[in-house]
């Protein structure tokens, strides 16, 4: 009797000697993997931004930040009181309204860079630092300007820093023992004249005050009445201040009758004598170069 064998389509004929008694099966095969496993991050990160843009469109965290923060405000989280230390000239009003000038009180959106900026506008104010303590306060530290002279100009007397920036001040007797400088630009040479009066405390501590004559030169008034006319040159200005504080110790130049003493000239010294009544620090017509 002859064995029969029914082919299934696809599969190759089974060949019972291929396999003999004991043989393990293959192992069966693994699924391939994806050919894009980078898929799905990529569309969730894309959601991501997608929801991201969609919140900044509608400002939903602006409006839900604000709202929070008034709510804080509303429960006692708002400025109502500063605290100001470093003051000695400045009043407290610029200040509180510098610190409250902003767009809410409320203790989170009060922003201290901004609060910072807009103290050290004010004239005084060199340099500001701004705090914040919880729940309603505000610290201010500032550090002030040093006045330096009272400049004399087109009929006004001003306290200025040693940059030449006004500072105001109801009483000015109050610093009547800083020099006293006038004429246009006199404010801007400021710096150079204190470190002038610090090389010659001879000269300092008689001067009443320094005129800046035509934007280039010095006329020092001193307490005595002498009016000591200076040249141009810095070199030339120091050593003829040099001659001056050595004549003065030597035969005295102060105090002679003398009206001007003039070095404008190198290595030459003029003296005019005259007992007019001017004001201290208005000088002769037709006497200047």
């Amino acid at each position: 009797m002859t064995e029969r064998v029914v082919l299934k389509r696809g599969k190759p004929a089974p060949n019972p000697r291929a396999r003999k008694a004991g043989a393990k099966k293959p192992p069966p095969r693994r699924k391939a993997k994806s050919a894009r496993p980078w898929l799905a991050p990529t569309i969730a990160v894309s959601l991501a931004i997608a929801a991201l843009g969609a919140a900044w469109l509608y400002r939903l965290p602006d409006r839900l930040w604000l709202a929070a923060a008034n709510g804080v405000a509303a429960a006692g989280f708002e400025v109502r009181d500063v605290e100001l230390t470093g003051n000695r000239e400045l009043t407290t009003l610029p200040v509180y309204t510098a610190a409250l000038d902003g767009a809410s009180d409320s203790m989170l959106l009060v922003d201290l860079d901004e609060v910072k900026q807009r103290l050290e506008l004010l004239p005084w104010v060199a340099e500001a630092s701004v705090g914040r303590i919880l729940p309603d306060r505000l610290t201010v530290d500032i550090v002030e300007r040093e006045p330096a002279a009272i400049w004399q100009n087109e009929g006004r007397h001003q306290l200025i820093d040693v940059e030449g920036r006004v500072l105001p001040a109801d009483d000015l007797s109050r610093f009547a023992h800083l020099p006293l400088v006038a004429d246009k630009g006199a404010e801007a040479q400021v710096p150079d004249l204190i470190a002038l009066l610090a090389d010659y405390p001879a000269l300092a501590e008689r001067l009443e005050g320094a005129v800046w004559r035509s934007e280039r030169r010095w006329n020092f008034h001193l307490k005595s009445g002498e009016i000591l006319m200076m040249p141009e040159d810095e070199a030339e200005l120091r050593e003829a201040l040099n001659v001056f504080v050595r004549m003065e110790r030597d035969t005295g130049v102060t105090g002679r009758g003398f009206l001007t003493v003039d070095f404008r000239v190198p290595e030459q010294m003029i003296v005019r004598k005259g007992n007019g009544a001017n004001d201290p620090l208005t000088t002769a017509e037709g006497t200047e170069i």
